[in-house]
């Protein structure tokens, strides 16, 4: 057995999923089950910035190998890609110098989509979020425009290799500042649905509920790692909105705000359409991107529903998240791929960009006590969505980890 070999096959395979955006259980069981399948024993212990595996060769000699994980990626695809090389190389048990030459053919059919199909998913998204979120048809075209505006600045500044928080500033900034200027001069209506629309392309999606996936499997560390770099990005955010709310108001004012809310069937085909342009953005292709979507405007189908019979919002978000956590998970084991993908879209309306953003607008104007209560109450939808994602999830697990009579 060429030892040096499988267990660099094996931790590359590992760093590309972490990558591309896998949790830390998918990395550490691919790379268990990898070298567990050519009967090799290993100790796995992955970090959102450090991959560490050591393994026991046959005459007790011990190996290890680090790899420094830098900034993660939304590639879906990969992860989906990577995933499924895993499942061969467990099943098909290759030569280790072939199994890396399938690791390198992995690599090089990954799919992306162009820039101009990027910009196209960063229009989609912020058209469709500002339209479901109350904002008019006139809204959600100048929310697509920001879209746009935010989705150049972030591939340029990734370019520059400028760091996440850096980043978010200098896309938030000019896109309120943007849609504040479209307020004034009168081409849009509510300068608030325009600015939250794109505003979500900014919001981590994808760190977040992995962040909640880490915490659910018991890598506390990783999930902590994760839930502060969301924390970090969210104050970017407000930082980047406040700076803007502040100069909008020296230089024309307080944006008046217009007439919000649309009715639960007119917020689906709007919904629709910002799902599949965040599955874009998430880099999902092929059925997977209408699955994705899909799920999306169902969840938000039985967010709308929960709240026009009368639920709490807290309960319509545990309720959605609770269908869009299952519709993950059924998703996953039919088209047998990672569920993350299905979940990170299907519950994307129900993050709280919006509460992010009410909660700076209240902390600029000085309202300190809504503030506070608003503060609170996205930390409680937060909150409320991650022990959906465990409930589904871990009952999910239990049943396949179930012993066959």
């Amino acid at each position: 057995m060429d030892y040096n070999t499988l267990l660099d096959m094996a931790t590359d395979l590992g760093y590309e999923l972490a990558m591309c955006g896998a949790e830390t259980f998918r990395v550490e069981e691919s790379i268990g089950r990898v070298l567990e399948s050519y009967g090799v024993k290993a100790e796995v212990f992955a970090i959102p910035n450090c991959l560490t595996v050591s393994i026991e060769t046959a005459e007790g000699k011990p190996m290890t190998r680090m790899r420094r994980i830098g900034f993660h990626g939304n590639d879906i695809d990969g992860v989906e890609r990577f995933a499924g090389l895993s499942r061969a190389l467990c099943s098909r048990k290759p030569e280790p110098a072939e199994g890396k030459q399938w690791l390198e053919l992995a690599r090089r059919s990954r799919r992306s989509y162009s820039l101009l199909i990027y910009l196209l998913g960063s229009f989609l998204g912020a058209f469709g979020f500002a339209m479901v979120f109350g904002g008019s048809i006139i809204d959600g075209l100048c929310s697509g425009v920001c879209g746009l505006l935010v989705g150049i600045i972030d591939k340029f500044m990734g370019r520059l290799k400028a760091n996440q928080f850096f980043r978010t500033i200098a896309a938030a900034f000019p896109m309120a500042l943007l849609a504040y200027a479209m307020r004034a001069v009168g081409l849009c209506h509510n300068a608030d649905m325009v600015t939250i629309g794109a505003l979500m392309i900014l919001v981590p999606g994808l760190l977040f509920t992995n962040a909640m996936r880490d915490i659910i499997f018991g890598d506390t560390n990783s999930g902590t790692n994760r839930i502060v770099q969301v924390l970090l990005i969210a104050a970017a955010i407000a930082l980047g909105t406040a700076a803007a709310w502040n100069t909008a108001a020296l230089l024309w004012g307080h944006p008046a705000e217009g007439p919000a809310g649309i009715g639960i069937l007119a917020s689906l085909l709007p919904c629709l359409i910002g799902c599949f342009g965040f599955s874009i953005l998430f880099n999902i292709h092929g059925a997977g991107s209408i699955l994705c979507a899909i799920g999306g405007v169902i969840t938000w189908l039985m967010y709308s529903l929960c709240i026009h019979f009368g639920c709490s919002d807290l309960t319509g978000y545990f309720w959605a998240t609770i269908f869009s956590a299952a519709y993950s998970e059924t998703m996953a084991r039919v088209r047998k791929c990672p569920a993350i993908g299905y979940l990170v879209v299907g519950i994307f309306p129900l993050i709280p960009g919006a509460g992010v953003y009410y909660t700076m607008r209240h902390a600029v104007e000085g309202e300190m006590e809504r503030f506070a209560s608003q503060g609170m109450h996205t930390a409680a939808i937060a909150g409320i969505m991650a022990v959906a994602i465990l409930l589904v999830s871990t009952t999910v697990r239990m049943w396949y980890s179930r012993p066959q009579k």
